[in-house]
């Protein structure tokens, strides 16, 4: 099914088109507001707490907790109805770790697709901190990566895209949020015009995920593991962020559009071609995702198997019926006859027969 085709889920398909517009709208402006609002929560909380290394993860955590809380606020404001879950794109379903875990092989795979090249070429030069603390960085970048790609996805995938997509359409849905997701990403330290067009490209990726599952969480997979991976194992920038690289560090040579320079691998013009691939491979391993949780219900049509025959026909029925069949007993009586003659009859034949038999006897 291709994502022009995708039916609207249900939790949205009831609410008119300019209401949810007008939801999309006010969810761009508490995404804004929110995204100041943990700033500053995080600032104010870390003056008085000298623990430097995890305001990130705490105020990625409080930006997390913002937007579950409002998109479901808004979403009972419209339709007196704010399941957390539901509303986020996050359903308990059976198949929610299956879907996280390909996810997440396909986003490793990729990453070692884009690196792979610039380690044969000579151009990643990494060092190694082996020390305890080193690894409790680690732990804590970790967290974070997993908070703050989770947030990005219910940010730009969850509930501004489903209003989005029952507004206007899936194609130009997913073009829109993609350009904007982009867009937030070029302000990024070390942004390049080849990382807007690669960011621009994921952002279609990963909407192309949330269309085939109606969830994030298989996009939340491959998010967390390219980012863990360019991060934690290979010591790269996370787009344009250099703060995840605790254990490995590594020093980039070589030209900025081959290995993406101080972006990281997501401003490397081979990561573009990296990405296109992906998007069909991503296709074809949710096949089963899109039939059990995206495909349109079969509706039954045509006449209703309960309503009666024309009077007319009934008629006809009746007339053409066949006539009643007859039951042929058997010719032999099981029992005695009742008839008086027949009995007389009956009688004189055996006596006849029994004085036919004496003389016989008398003869011989």
């Amino acid at each position: 099914m291709s994502a022009s085709s995708q039916p609207v889920p249900a939790a949205t398909a009831s609410i008119p088109r300019p209401l949810q517009l007008a939801l999309f709208f006010v969810g761009c402006l508490w995404l804004l507001a929110s995204t100041r609002a943990a700033a500053f929560l995080a600032q104010v909380i870390f003056t008085f707490v000298n623990r430097a290394e995890f305001e990130p993860l705490v105020e990625h955590l409080l930006l997390l907790l913002l937007l579950l809380c409002g998109f479901s606020l808004l979403s009972w404001i419209a339709t007196r109805t704010g399941n957390l879950r539901v509303v986020n794109a996050l359903p308990r379903r059976a198949t929610a770790r299956q879907e996280w875990l390909r996810g997440a092989a396909l986003g490793w795979a990729m990453l070692l697709v884009a690196v792979i090249p610039m380690m044969l070429a000579g151009d990643l030069h990494p060092g190694f901190w082996l020390e305890p603390r080193a690894w409790m960085l680690a732990l804590i970048s970790l967290l974070t990566l997993a908070v703050s790609t989770l947030m990005l996805e219910i940010a730009f995938r969850g509930f501004l895209f489903t209003r989005l997509i029952a507004a206007i359409h899936p194609v130009p849905a997913t073009a829109l949020l993609a350009i904007l997701y982009a867009l937030v990403f070029s302000y990024h330290e070390n942004a390049t015009i080849w990382s807007t067009i690669v960011t621009l490209l994921m952002g279609v990726l990963l909407s192309i995920a949330y269309l085939r599952t109606h969830a994030l969480w298989l996009g939340w997979g491959l998010h967390f593991a390219w980012s863990a991976t360019v991060g934690l194992l290979f010591g790269l920038p996370v787009a344009g962020d250099a703060n995840f690289s605790r254990i490995v560090t590594t020093n980039v040579s070589g030209r900025d559009w081959f290995t993406g320079g101080a972006y990281g691998p997501e401003g490397a013009l081979l990561t573009l071609f990296v990405v296109l691939v992906a998007i069909p491979v991503l296709y074809r391993i949710t096949r089963n995702y899109a039939w059990d949780y995206t495909h349109t219900p079969i509706v039954a049509a045509g006449y209703a198997m309960e309503i009666s025959p024309p009077a007319a026909h009934t008629a006809m029925e009746a007339a053409a019926a066949p006539a009643p069949l007859v039951q042929i007993l058997g010719t032999t009586s099981t029992s005695a006859s009742t008839l008086p003659v027949i009995e007389e009859h009956l009688r004189v034949a055996a006596n006849a027969s029994g004085s036919s038999g004496s003389l016989t006897e008398s003869g011989e």
